[in-house]
């Protein structure tokens, strides 16, 4: 049976302002003005949306404080995201589990489980593990050895968690995403071209028969408390000391983060973004979509990242940084000032050129 609620409940649970033009109104979901019906609570957050009120055939909506309407109910809120954010929780559908350990499941003697954990069709969970109270692990999931897993967390299926890997409480795991696979770290036996690029600014020689060694990572993954990754995404161990992603920080899908770095607290990091290895992340830094960042660079808390930079240096807190490669936002601004200068003063040469020629 669907979930049912009163004008009343839902501005109680969001702390709305409910302004009362039709009794009797049943709430069965949410959805756009356009697509509502007379069950649904129209989600008008913007103007367009609230223009659309016009044609809903809801009977109530969800607006913005201090918008009303003489056509339908309404239900004011000073942070309407925020309210939306509640009401979808009071609709979501959680995927099924299974109760208790799937019979394909394979759970080594060693393993630590807690109590009510589900365990999905095909997981494996290697030796020396420990799963927390509540936790649920959908199906095709692998957890390695000594992995520590904390309370009320939920791996979506076919997640990926290699050895000695600690996941705090309540984190979220996303379809396919890696945790803990080695680092991408090599040497060659003589300097590669990376390295006299970097010494010298140019390439000289020309090793054909140079071989690459590969680094082997011994260091692991800690993923704080209420930490979400997204689907496809991975966070790789860390070559001797952790990889680290803090406390509330959320990752979208197909994002990668190198061996060794540290990510700060309530970060907010985009899809596409590659983040290379060795970086530190402060606090509350957002990175917007296919930005990519070099190795070893520091990023002070509160940053912004803007979409597809190419960060080559390390940033002070509180910066806003884009381009490629990527400069502060007010030296961004002045490039893009410069090049219409100089697109005019182009305009103006070419008009007098033909004088400088004839003499």
């Amino acid at each position: 049976m669907d979930k049912e609620y009163t004008p009343e409940e839902i501005s109680e649970i969001i702390g709305g302002m409910l302004t009362k033009l039709e009794d009797g109104i049943k709430i069965r979901r949410i959805g756009p003005p356009k697509l509502a019906d007379e069950n649904t609570l129209a989600l008008a957050m913007n103007e367009e949306e609230i223009e659309n009120l016009s044609q809903t055939k809801a009977k109530i909506a969800l607006v913005p404080l201090g918008v009303s309407s003489e056509l339908i109910s309404t239900i004011e809120s000073e942070r309407p995201r925020l309210a939306m954010m509640k009401l979808l929780h009071l609709f979501y559908m959680p995927p099924e589990v299974t109760s208790g350990i799937h019979e394909t499941a394979v759970v080594h003697p060693t393993a630590k489980i807690g109590k009510n954990v589900s365990i999905g069709a095909n997981v494996y969970i290697s030796r020396n593990v420990s799963v927390g109270d509540n936790t649920k692990i959908l199906p095709n999931t692998y957890i390695g050895r000594s992995v520590q897993i904390g309370e009320n967390c939920l791996f979506h299926s076919g997640c990926n968690i290699g050895d000695n890997a600690i996941i705090g409480n309540r984190v979220i795991l996303q379809q396919s995403v890696s945790i803990a696979a080695d680092g991408f770290s090599f040497v060659t036996e003589n300097p590669n071209n990376i390295e006299q690029a970097r010494a010298e600014g140019e390439i000289k020689d020309q090793n054909t028969a140079q071989k690459i060694y590969k680094i082997p990572s011994v260091g692991s993954v800690v993923i704080e408390d209420d930490v979400e990754i997204g689907a496809n995404s991975c966070v790789d161990r860390g070559t001797i000391e952790n990889t680290v992603i803090g406390a509330q920080t959320k990752i979208d899908n197909l994002v990668q983060v190198g061996h060794n770095c540290k990510i700060g607290k309530a970060c907010m990091i985009v899809s596409q973004v590659g983040i290379a290895g060795s970086c530190v992340i402060g606090d509350r830094v957002v990175i917007a979509g296919q930005a990519g960042l070099a190795d070893h660079l520091n990023i002070g808390a509160d940053s912004i990242i803007m979409a597809q930079a190419g960060v080559t240096r390390s940033f002070p807190e509180k910066s806003i940084i884009i381009g490629a490669p990527a400069v502060p936002r007010k030296d961004f601004i002045k490039q893009l000032q410069t090049m219409k200068r100089a697109e005019e003063l182009i305009k103006k040469f070419k008009k007098y050129e033909h004088l400088i020629k004839d003499e």
